[in-house]
């Protein structure tokens, strides 16, 4: 062993005894006084609360602690216990439990039925898409300009759509306007598909839809009671559409399809739709 192996063990000893002579560095004086201040405002229920930005956090832990404190800082001692998110609408305010249990119960049960291949089981429900491109989330070089041109005035397409549970299938019927008419011919779409057949066993639909105004118009409701002997339709109760499994399909077809696209008229919009599907 040469000298310079030997010092080896005398350069550890002498870095470990300069750790434990030092200790702990001092702590962060300001960010302890920050968390006192935030902590009781930022784990309120959002709702109804005042917005607490940075700039206003910083005004407050002045005002509360005699503390200035930078705005990285600040961010620095958030982020070890909260997160800057933006929250989503619910509902479920307006719900009415019992009918949101019992209408999850049956949907179970419709489920079981359809897997077994006893019904044909649809969720049915409505949606629309601009021309000027749907903002998603998107990977892209740090920095990069994630600017998407929306030239023109946008416009509109509207999309009715049935969602076939057991094979995932989704029958879409797209249109300028989302009237009854247009619900009516969506089902006469889907009678080609799944209606009765000369000479066959009818095999029982079920469609699973909200109480949506061109669901429950004269034109519709008469429009299905004419379907009556094959067709079942499951009404949802009020503001509950986590109960129709057709909502997160449309999200889907946004985020995942339509993205970040600008089309040149509602005619090559409808074309994308239908390509999507």
């Amino acid at each position: 062993m040469n000298g310079r192996d030997a010092q080896i063990p005398l350069v550890r000893r002498r870095l470990a005894e300069r750790v434990i002579s030092t200790g702990p560095g001092p702590a962060p004086v300001k960010s302890e006084a920050a968390l006192r201040v935030v902590t009781p405002l930022l784990e309120q229920p959002v709702a109804d609360r005042y917005n607490w930005t940075i700039p206003r956090l910083q005004v407050e832990i002045e005002a509360h602690e005699g503390v200035r404190i930078g705005r990285s800082q600040l961010s620095k001692a958030l982020r070890k216990k909260f997160r800057w998110r933006r929250p989503r609408h619910t509902l479920k305010g307006r719900q009415v439990a019992a009918e949101v249990e019992r209408a999850g119960l049956r949907g179970q049960l419709r489920k079981q039925q359809a897997e077994a291949g006893d019904i044909v089981l649809l969720y049915g429900d409505e949606s629309e898409a601009l021309t000027h491109p749907y903002l998603a989330r998107a990977w892209a070089t740090a920095g990069a300009d994630l600017r998407v041109p929306a030239p023109g005035q946008a416009k509109k397409v509207a999309i009715l759509g049935s969602l076939d549970h057991v094979s995932g299938r989704l029958i879409v019927h797209t249109s300028p306007t989302k009237r009854s008419s247009d619900f009516v011919a969506h089902h006469e779409q889907l009678d080609r598909l799944y209606g009765p057949r000369p000479g066959q066993p009818i095999k029982p639909e079920v469609l699973v839809e909200d109480n949506g105004p061109i669901h429950t118009s004269k034109l519709s409701l008469a429009a299905l009671a004419t379907r009556a002997h094959w067709l079942t339709v499951e009404w949802l109760p009020k503001y509950a559409p986590e109960l129709n499994d057709i909502e997160p399909v449309w999200r889907n077809l946004k985020a995942h399809h339509l993205a970040h696209q600008t089309f040149a008229d509602a005619d090559a919009l409808d074309q994308g739709i239908h390509h999507a599907v």
